[in-house]
């Protein structure tokens, strides 16, 4: 075993609270904290004006859920995970500063020291097997289950990465879940008489998804095997004989991040040539496969260079997230795309009431702002000559500026305002997922600052959904 770091990474936890009691104590003794804040923050109120009083209730939903960050932070595993799967669902129902604080969870997580995650490594491998292995003992990216080694075979020299879970997280799960779902509501980040019911649920079930690691192999292979013969992407090569339910190794494959210098200059057909396969991936997984990476987080891609015989590739890490789509799913969801590209509200209505996002009896103007919403989110996807597209986000020939673009806020305070209707819902864990993934598709063509017209693209797209509809072959 390599030691080139005896002492951890820096900045490292040095140990993990993994018994439930433990766990269930450290945040109960924040919940106590929070309420004597809150008392405090609500007699403070009183002598406030109404101006003052925003603004004071603005900074405390920013203290509260800072404190809450970082003790999640501290903590890792499931309870983390469950805080930013928060952060997710939170735009719909949390307060501002509460998003913004607990989607840096998505990031900024420190690694813990090798000396609480190498045991695992021992018991899943076995000291024989591990002995094969030169591990570097800093880890390559720490998230809230577990943390990326990078590895080499002594026999032949290949080139791994070896991911493995921390201790403990997969039996901490439920009591978790119990003690955040508590939690949330004596910090008072949520909504009076909201049912946050359906949103533990479903990071309950989530959570148990992704520390599944022979699920997250399959999803790898399974992504390996149908994107082995398109030369714009890779996909790290399972090694099964260093796998366990615990630990999922992979071979190493290098790559840039999405904001090197490097990337950032390269010739605008090259970043319109990746920005465009990162579209068409996307469509396919979705509309073709049913099956999405959902975790559209900047660390889990990589850009390789080539050159003019080879052209430029996506590295695709981390298939922990992947989620299927049924079909029925699918095709409601396709019509509403159908409708919002057509200004067709009646059609985009349809679709809406199949998936559940709204019901059949809902007013007109609720149908209209939800359809106007929709219709800004397919901006990109307009035809060259829509007037409706602001002229600073077209080139001369018709394609979309996604760097100049400023959709993301726009679409957010359009969001924001539907929110407030007394029809709003929080939509079906499948809408949160998949506009999770679709936003990180707008983030990426914007960060590479790409030039594209994707309307072709997506039109194909819808088309091959409908050839593959069950409606369609009834018909």
């Amino acid at each position: 075993m390599s030691s080139r770091n005896q002492n951890g990474a820096k900045g490292s936890i040095p140990s993990l609270k993994t018994g439930p009691f433990e766990r269930s104590v450290a945040l109960t003794r924040l919940g106590v904290g929070a309420g004597a804040k809150i008392m405090a923050h609500s007699i403070a109120n009183i002598f406030r004006g109404e101006i003052r009083r925003d603004d004071a209730n603005r900074e405390f939903y920013r203290r509260q859920a800072q404190v809450l960050a970082d003790e999640l932070g501290k903590l890792k595993g499931s309870v983390m995970k469950a805080g930013q799967m928060l952060s997710l669902y939170g735009q719909y129902f949390l307060p501002e500063e509460a998003v913004t604080v607990l989607s840096s969870l998505q990031d900024d997580t420190p690694p813990v020291d090798w000396k609480v995650v190498r045991p695992v490594l021992e018991r899943a491998l076995g000291r024989r097997r591990l002995q094969e292995l030169d591990v570097d003992e800093t880890p390559l990216a720490a998230a809230s289950l577990g943390q990326v080694h990078r590895a080499r075979r002594r026999a032949d020299g290949l080139e791994l990465c070896v991911k493995i879970q921390y201790p403990g997280v997969a039996d901490a799960i439920e009591s978790d879940i119990r003690t955040l779902s508590r939690l949330l509501i004596m910090t008072r980040l949520t909504p009076r008489g909201l049912d946050i019911t359906p949103v533990f649920n479903e990071v309950r079930e989530m959570l148990h998804r992704e520390v599944d690691y022979e699920s997250e192999r399959h999803f790898t292979e399974t992504f390996a095997a149908r994107l082995g013969n398109d030369p714009r992407f890779v996909v790290p090569r399972v090694i099964g004989e260093y796998c366990s339910d615990q630990v999922l190794t992979t071979s190493y494959e290098h790559g840039l991040n999405v904001r090197d210098a490097r990337v950032r200059a390269l010739d605008q057909s090259r970043r319109d040539r990746l920005g465009s396969a990162f579209l068409e991936l996307f469509l396919t997984e979705f509309f073709d496969w049913g099956m999405v990476q959902s975790d559209p987080h900047f660390g889990n891609y990589r850009i390789r260079l080539g050159d003019d015989a080879e052209g430029d590739r996506f590295v695709l890490l981390d298939f922990g997230a992947t989620r299927v789509f049924g079909r029925g799913f699918i095709d409601s969801y396709a019509e509403i795309v159908r409708g919002a590209l057509a200004r067709d509200r009646n059609r985009l209505k349809q679709g809406a009431v199949a998936i559940g996002l709204m019901q059949p009896g809902f007013p007109r103007a609720v149908v209209d702002a939800f359809a106007e919403m929709c219709e800004l989110i397919v901006e990109p996807f307009a035809p060259a000559a829509d007037e409706r597209v602001p002229e600073a986000l077209r080139t001369a020939d018709g394609r979309y500026r996604w760097g100049a673009s400023d959709l993301p806020m726009r679409t957010s305070r359009m969001a924001a305002i539907n929110a407030l209707s007394v029809h709003f819902r929080v939509p079906p864990r499948e809408i949160v997922f998949l506009h999770r993934r679709l936003a990180g598709v707008f983030i990426m063509l914007a960060a590479l600052h790409c030039e594209v017209d994707g309307r072709d693209t997506l039109l194909q797209a819808l088309g091959r959904a409908e050839e593959r509809s069950p409606r369609q072959a009834d018909d």
